[in-house]
């Protein structure tokens, strides 16, 4: 049970004024028994009162790390709710990842993206379209508008391999999207054994997965089984 003796400076205190914390800024002590506080309400202005010992059981101490004090580190309060709204920013702009790219999209490829693919699950499509029509483009707006919502944690791009280098400066200038490109050096390296594992967004030439049967294995192992239906 709280003392009057603990009613020292700096001390924040519940129950000398109702439905309020006070902090203590001077005590004076008049004999054993009663002690005359000075304090601040919440709104910064000076009280006086003397209190005495037959108080005690109505007051507590509030410490200074209570869920309630405002004591927290305000940079990561900012950090958390900035992280928080970026997450929830497509429910207030539906085309979100056009406006944070570098593209001016068509309105076949808006069609396409926003349209059909976002709006159908299970998220499983072809995406074919006539020669020079924005296929990449397309592409890049799904998985970025994905990666935004937090639907995207993996991403596996087989491509031929002329076209692994276009790929990769594709999504990444426009999109802002880091693939890596699976090389033998990084298949050899890979600390896990398997580089799939390492390598949350990669590009893989066509010729190379196609043939090698050990690195099909090592994908296989990437995708989650599939529950039987009911």
């Amino acid at each position: 049970m709280l003392r009057l003796e603990d009613l020292t400076k700096g001390t924040q205190v519940q129950g000398i004024l109702p439905n309020s914390i006070v902090a203590i800024v001077d005590a004076q002590w008049h004999g054993s028994d009663v002690v005359e506080l000075t304090y601040k309400d919440a709104s910064g202005t000076l009280g006086n009162e003397l209190v005495f010992r037959d108080r005690e059981p109505t007051l507590e101490i509030i410490t200074s790390g209570g869920a309630w004090s405002f004591t927290a580190d305000g940079a990561n309060f900012r950090l958390a709710s900035e992280a928080h709204r970026i997450r929830l920013a497509y429910l207030f702009d539906p085309l979100l990842a056009v406006h944070t790219s570098l593209v001016e999209p068509l309105p076949h490829q808006i069609t396409a993206v926003y349209g059909e693919m976002l709006t159908r699950q299970p998220l499983r499509f072809l995406l074919a379209d006539d020669p020079v029509a924005g296929k990449t483009i397309m592409a890049g707006l799904l998985m970025r508008e994905l990666l935004i919502r937090g639907d995207l944690h993996r991403c596996l791009v087989i491509c031929p391999g002329s076209l692994a280098p276009q790929w990769q400066d594709e999504l990444s200038q426009k999109f802002h999207l880091r693939f890596e490109i699976l090389t033998n050096d990084r298949i050899e390296s890979a600390v896990t054994g398997n580089a799939f594992a390492e390598m949350p967004l990669v590009i893989v030439r066509l010729d190379k997965l196609s043939r090698n049967q050990d690195l099909q294995a090592k994908l296989m192992k990437m995708i989650p089984a599939r529950e039987p239906a009911p």
